[in-house]
């Protein structure tokens, strides 16, 4: 029987709110541009890099600039960004997953960040979150982006643990494929019809506890 040793989570949509933070930026720069970025666009972004969301926004607006003005463009949606996200507090930390991290570290469960967010320190310092976690792996610390299992091996292996032994907790279709691809079990949280793959579905970590996790995704 492979054993749970730790617990791998995203960050947006996962432990924050700060998806509408992502979509108003991207919102205000596809208006710019002259069309309209709709939220069901913004779910293809979802657990995305910048530049790989960049070219879907652009793919949208049926723009293809050159590699400069991309550049000058991600730069822009992402000042607008973290001048949203530097007035987070700790009001913004989602239901359940304050909770859920001192369950998993009371029970000896270690924790690690595994996120694309190249903005992840500022959130979790301005949220107080930074304490709760073993590792922190973020965009600033990989090179391929999810579906690409980079991030979460990182995790692993920064935790000494093997990937079968670690749990993901993810929002996004792409983040599950990337938990797969790494060899471990996943925790989706939100609906079947893009999270399907998961191990486990989830509505909120508020759902979450530590005996639920050990006991419903144990492999032998």
């Amino acid at each position: 029987m492979t054993l749970i040793k730790a617990c791998i989570f995203d960050l947006d949509g996962v432990l924050v709110n700060t998806a509408k933070y992502h979509y108003l930026a991207w919102k205000r720069l596809a208006a710019e541009l002259g069309f309209e970025f709709t939220e069901q666009d913004n779910e293809q972004l979802k657990g995305v890099s910048r530049m790989a969301s960049l070219d879907i926004l652009l793919g949208i607006g049926k723009l293809n600039p050159d590699e400069s003005t991309k550049q000058e463009m991600a730069e822009r949606k992402n000042n607008w960004y973290v001048e949203s996200i530097s007035k987070m507090d700790p009001s913004e930390i989602l239901p359940g997953a304050l909770e859920f991290l001192n369950e998993c570290r009371s029970h000896g469960l270690k924790t690690a960040l595994g996120s694309a967010s190249k903005n992840a320190m500022t959130i979790l310092n301005n949220t107080g979150l930074t304490p709760y976690f073993d590792a922190i792996i973020d965009g600033t610390r990989t090179s391929s982006a999810k579906p690409d299992p980079e991030v979460f091996l990182l995790g692993a292996e920064e935790l000494g643990f093997s990937p079968a032994e670690c749990v993901v907790f993810e929002d996004a279709e792409a983040g599950i494929e990337a938990a797969r691809r790494a060899g471990m079990r996943c925790v989706g949280i939100g609906g079947a019809e893009t999270l399907g793959k998961a191990d486990l579905l989830i509505s909120s970590l508020e759902e979450m506890s530590v005996d639920r996790l050990l006991r419903e995704l144990v492999v032998s």
